[in-house]
């Protein structure tokens, strides 16, 4: 049995990976990896270094983190570099989140064709949003957004969805005025919804008939023409879920709340509480009941399972940056709508040391003697890495 604090979801791998192994194995290979990965974070394992304080002498060893994009105990250190870069590139207009999900409907398409699917749900959420704002009878330019997927509900349930951030307004086709949009309000919902829905079906349907999206296991009912279409008109009449939030106070308010976002993974070490008996108990936020912090109890090797469902696969950018915020043009047309605006112009960012990381984290000089709170440690030695802990099957 372990309990209060200090459980991490390495305790639990470390603990029901093995069951769980043996209840669904063999694994994809991707699963082993984020296993022994994070299993094997900030231990002796990965190596690390000793440290020495100048001032009194005491000693103080550290073990290197893993660096999985999948291990909570590692993001944190990503996600500060992530929301101070955004911060610096904000524009001083409105910005609105809106989000976007996949029904329940295609979830099972989208657990068994992850990448092709997750391919599909990026384009039709970045089609819709760059249709409606090149549209002259809404904005009539360039807009920009940064999308991130998220996969997970509070119970660690399949639910996916895109998470937008976009600023209020475009550039305009001649890169020669930024066209705000009206006040708190971006696009129609019902707009975005409809357009959002014809875009996805129809590169969803050219996806089964080229068998790019595979039936596996129950998805062989699909393979009946008459079944796929029943699903296609289903899909068509049915409500799809865009929600649209109203803008924040301020462009750095809504990065830090995104920020919380990006690189999230599936659940933080801080929300399990404990594991005892063959169970996980961890806290949720039930959003049906005034958003009240529950704990929810489930067998170790059903928490490693819905855990699982989560991986993201392999070279798959969870994070996408579209218009005047992509990758190739980022630099050259934010800085042109800083002018347009006249705001201040884009900061060379400043890339900051894992101590300065770990400082803006935790409020503490990560080199600061812990012993006696005057001298700085330095390394005197550096620990090697030592084998896995297990291998794939």
């Amino acid at each position: 049995m372990q309990n209060n604090d200090g459980i991490t979801l390495a305790d639990v791998l470390c603990e029901g990976f093995e069951q769980y192994v043996r209840a669904y194995g063999p694994l994809p290979a991707e699963q082993y990896k984020i296993a022994h990965a994070i299993m094997r974070c900030r231990t002796e394992a990965l190596g690390g270094h000793i440290y020495r304080c100048d001032e009194c002498g005491h000693e103080l060893t550290l073990f290197n983190s893993c660096r999985n994009r999948h291990c909570p105990t590692c993001q944190a250190y990503a996600r500060v570099q992530w929301v101070q870069d955004r911060i610096e590139e904000a524009l001083p207009v409105p910005y609105f989140h809106v989000v976007f999900t996949l029904p329940q409907q295609l979830r099972d398409f989208a657990l068994r064709n992850r990448a092709e699917v997750y391919g599909i749900l990026f384009r039709a959420v970045a089609d819709t949003l760059k249709v409606l704002g090149a549209d002259p009878k809404r904005l009539g330019g360039t807009i920009g957004l940064i999308m991130v997927l998220h996969t997970w509900t509070q119970t660690l349930e399949y639910h996916p969805h895109v998470h937008c951030i976009v600023p209020g307004g475009a550039l305009s086709p001649d890169r020669k005025s930024w066209i705000n949009c009206r006040d708190n309000f971006l696009f129609p919902v019902a707009v975005m919804r409809t357009l959002f829905k014809g875009k996805f079906m129809d590169m969803f349907y050219r996806g089964v008939e080229s068998g790019k999206i595979a039936l596996h296991g129950t998805l062989g009912m699909y393979e009946n023409p008459a079944i796929f279409e029943q699903l296609v008109r289903d899909l068509h009449d049915k409500d799809w879920v865009v929600y649209a939030k109203r803008p924040f106070a301020t462009p750095e308010n809504l990065i830090k709340y995104l920020g919380s976002y990006t690189h999230r993974v599936a659940i933080s070490n801080r929300r399990i509480v404990k594991i005892e008996n063959g169970a996980v108990t961890f806290r949720y936020k039930d959003r049906r009941d005034h958003n009240r912090i529950k704990n929810m109890t489930l067998g170790i090797v059903e928490f490693i399972r819905r855990f699982m469902t989560h991986v993201v696969p392999k070279g798959f950018m969870r994070m996408r940056h579209i218009g005047i915020f992509s990758n190739r043009n980022r630099a050259e047309l934010v800085a042109l709508c800083k002018r347009l605006l006249d705001g201040p112009g884009v900061k060379e960012s400043s890339q900051k040391r894992c101590q300065d990381i770990i400082e803006s984290l935790t409020q503490k000089d990560p080199l600061c003697c812990p012993h006696c709170k005057k001298g700085r440690l330095h390394i005197i030695e550096r620990i090697e890495p030592v084998m896995p802990l297990m291998r794939a099957a």
